[in-house]
């Protein structure tokens, strides 16, 4: 059983799974093994039985599979739409967590929601998954590249670029971070950012965060599991900064930010210092924290009551910034 310290404790759902399984030893597995390990992972996620746990797609909403041509590689992309003919919505940009392991359809349940209540084009991006031969600069570039590519192209999406959002889980909300700051620089307007348990910090203190240490082997994100994303994400050569949005040199001017944090979780308080270095550069924030949620929740609805609070704040956030009401 995961160890859990201080009052605070996960979901029962959450420990009877964790009970179940076995951790595997992620810092001995061989670069084929992790690759076996999380296709298997993600035909799991994938399958109609994973919906117990990850929840089941908002009926008011299309979905379907697409894939983008971009520079040098073609790149799946997972939409939702609002059912019916609806012009000119607003986009909401999504990567989903994981890091090495994940696939945007863990994702259905919070991304058909906002589709078809907002209504919008959600586009949640397939990204390339980090291993020994694909670092996190990748996984940034994808997702970069797809919102551009969007933005830029959007009478075929149906979406009206003026109203643009960002939305990130985990190792996603540093791609989003990364793109919202991006955006700034190029000049693409973003309304708004969503961060949702982020891990926005790939330098060294990465590990020194209190919460790391409360909660190093919580039932949902290891301190071994973050070990091994920091090898992949920051090869040696690498510089981690450029990676660690917590670490940017200018915060300003950036999108309105939401940052979801549930407290069971290692990376809390890269979520918690994050929201206040934009409110300290003058960039609004606003934090959110669950008691009692664990790392992932919002993929895992099935197990985390929390999540239902935590996608109707979100929701509340991007329909206050994307549609004004």
């Amino acid at each position: 059983m995961s160890e859990v310290t201080g009052r605070e404790r996960p979901p029962l759902g959450i420990r009877l799974l964790s009970a179940l399984g076995k951790e595997p030893d992620w810092l001995a597995m061989t670069a084929e093994e992790l690759v076996a390990l999380r296709e298997a992972e993600n035909r799991k996620r994938a399958s109609r039985l994973a919906r117990v746990i990850t929840g089941f797609p908002d009926r008011g909403a299309e979905i379907q599979w697409q894939e983008l041509a971009l520079p040098g590689r073609r790149l799946p992309v997972r939409v939702y739409r609002p059912s019916g003919e609806r012009a000119a919505l607003p986009l909401v940009l999504h990567v989903h967590g994981g890091g090495f392991v994940g696939t945007a359809v863990q994702s259905d349940w919070v991304n058909s929601h906002l589709a078809a209540r907002l209504p919008a084009v959600v586009v949640s991006v397939e990204h390339r998954l980090l291993d020994a031969q694909t670092p996190l600069p990748a996984a940034v570039d994808d997702g970069w590249d797809v919102l551009q590519h969007v933005v830029r192209h959007p009478a075929p999406w149906g979406i009206d670029p003026t109203r643009t959002a960002v939305f990130g889980e985990s190792t996603g909300s540093m791609v989003t971070a990364l793109a919202a700051i991006r955006a700034r620089e190029s000049g693409l307007l973003l309304r708004a950012q969503v961060l949702v348990n982020a891990a926005v910090d790939l330098t060294e203190t990465m590990f020194e965060h209190d919460s790391v240490t409360r909660h190093a082997h919580s039932p949902t994100l290891t301190m071994p599991q973050m070990r091994l994303l920091h090898r992949f994400a920051v090869p040696p050569g690498t510089d981690p900064r450029e990676l660690s949005p917590l670490y940017a040199d200018d915060l300003s001017g950036l999108a309105p930010a939401l940052v979801v944090v549930p407290t069971i979780d290692p990376v809390a308080d890269h979520g918690r210092t994050y929201a206040e270095r934009l409110l300290a550069a003058g960039t609004p924030a606003r934090l959110v924290e669950y008691p009692g949620a664990t790392h992932a929740f919002l993929s895992m609805p099935g197990l985390v009551p929390q999540a239902k609070a935590a996608r109707a704040e979100i929701f509340e956030f991007l329909r206050g910034t994307l549609t004004g009401r």
